[in-house]
């Protein structure tokens, strides 16, 4: 790789999801050349419902102040006015699902400066990609092959393609080929993500048809523990669809599919993991509705890094967890925000872009300011996901099967640290960060001529 005479400090984003398309439209806002390249044909939504708390709302914001208006205009919350704030409710999924049950009329978390907001996942995506042209996205771009060079970084796809860039931020999904990239060399244990225990079946089907089954249990979003089974709902679609998802904790060895994290099975074989008649007979009735298809729910529990050099991560290709907290949209957005200030402070020290192994201390402080502000808050929220997965199949060591004390667990601030932190502290502390690392080389410098 070679500089050209007047190349401009260019980004090259891997992925299309939620956090590749926050981070086109961050630095779309602040100017920074990018292109964004996706391995499918068009864009696309894998998944159905998708929700952000206070702290993905305050960072739609500071993305773009248009973001917000949008997306709210596509969401919709509980249904009665005295369940706006409710991020959940807690029930059973065993027959009867708990209502007659001295805690259920204390069953739900949340917070006053909550309000629940989901909407559908393809909805969303339509929204982020107005903000960009179409001109900075090329689809059909499979990346096969990343070389980091002195003077940049070489993306080589599976047509045979290449492109330059001067980073390239991977946010190409669960099983992301930049993430190996990343740390395939120190740390190889850590590329694939780390299979939790557990599966879904997964279904979207009209609010009539939901009511039918749930009646009223479809007006508020719910969470229905059990012994090794449980269920999510919650409305999406404004309304009109309803979401939801049957978990199974696994009693087998694992995940038998090393390259994949989806199973088709048989429909007998799905029915036959909710046929104990413990369990309340509505949760068969949505079981059949749902393609027989398991989802298997994988996270990255650990990773050294989210950067070396010109190449880092960003969205589940940094830290995929289980959704039980829904969320991991807003940490993609918390990593685009924080990553976009970073990658605009690269480009204002060095507009030119191809000073090569001179442009280095820039990029690693810049990098390493990004890694030290966003780690390890998205590492401590995939933690209490976990920890949530064990709460809902009565496996939590402090808690059991007990729903008088697992609704404390989740009821009394478990997620303020989470939601209401305001992001735009953690980009001015990278900034400051990268600020001060540059600052302390220059005096070094200084100071050895």
């Amino acid at each position: 790789m070679s500089p050209s005479a007047n190349k401009q400090f260019h980004v090259a984003i891997a992925g299309a999801g939620v956090a590749g398309l926050a981070l086109a439209m961050a630095l779309y806002k602040k100017g920074v050349s990018f292109t964004l390249y996706e391995e499918a044909p068009e864009y696309s939504a894998v998944g159905a419902g998708i929700g952000f708390a206070p702290n993905g709302t305050r960072t739609m914001d500071l993305i773009d102040p248009a973001f917000r208006p949008l997306y709210e205009d596509i969401c919709v919350g509980n249904k009665p006015a005295d369940a706006q704030n409710v991020f959940f409710e807690g029930h059973l999924v065993q027959e009867g699902m708990g209502r007659e049950q001295p805690w259920a009329s204390n069953c739900g978390w949340g917070h006053p400066n909550y309000v629940r907001k989901s909407a559908h996942r393809k909805a969303l995506l339509d929204v982020m990609t107005s903000f960009f042209p179409i001109e900075n996205v090329k689809f059909s771009k499979r990346l096969d092959k990343i070389e980091q060079a002195a003077e940049g970084v070489v993306l080589t796809f599976s047509d045979g393609t290449t492109a330059e860039a001067d980073i390239l931020a991977g946010a190409d999904g669960i099983q992301s080929t930049v993430r190996a990239h990343l740390l395939g060399e120190t740390h190889p244990e850590q590329v694939r993500p780390v299979y939790a225990g557990s599966y879904v079946y997964r279904a979207v089907i009209p609010i009539e048809e939901a009511e039918a089954i749930l009646g009223d249990r479809t007006e508020v979003a719910k969470i229905y523990f059990g012994d090794r089974r449980a269920c999510v709902t919650y409305r999406i679609s404004k309304g009109d669809e309803f979401n939801y998802l049957l978990v199974v904790a696994d009693d087998k060895d694992g995940w038998k599919l090393p390259d994949a994290v989806t199973e088709r099975v048989t429909h007998e074989s799905m029915m036959a993991d909710f046929a104990d008649p413990k369990l309340d007979d509505r949760f068969r009735q949505l079981l059949r509705k749902a393609k027989p298809i398991k989802w298997g729910l994988f996270h990255h529990w650990q990773t050294a890094t989210y950067a070396r050099d010109r190449v880092c991560i960003l969205g589940d290709s940094a830290h995929a967890s289980l959704p039980f907290q829904a969320a991991g949209a807003a940490q993609g957005l918390e990593d685009a925000l924080v990553l976009a200030n970073v990658l605009a402070r690269m480009a204002e020290l060095q507009p030119n872009g191809p000073e090569g192994e001179a442009d280095m201390p820039v990029i690693r402080a810049g990098m390493e300011a990004y890694d030290a502000v966003r780690r390890p808050r998205a590492q401590r929220q995939l933690e209490q996901a976990y920890d949530m997965q064990k709460l809902i199949f009565f496996q939590h060591e402090d808690a059991g099967s007990d729903m008088a004390k697992i609704l404390p667990h989740v009821q009394n601030g478990r997620y303020d640290w989470l939601w209401f932190h305001d992001i735009k502290d953690s980009a001015d502390a990278a900034l400051a960060r990268m600020n001060q690392t540059l600052g302390a080389s220059k005096s070094k410098q200084e100071v050895n001529v």
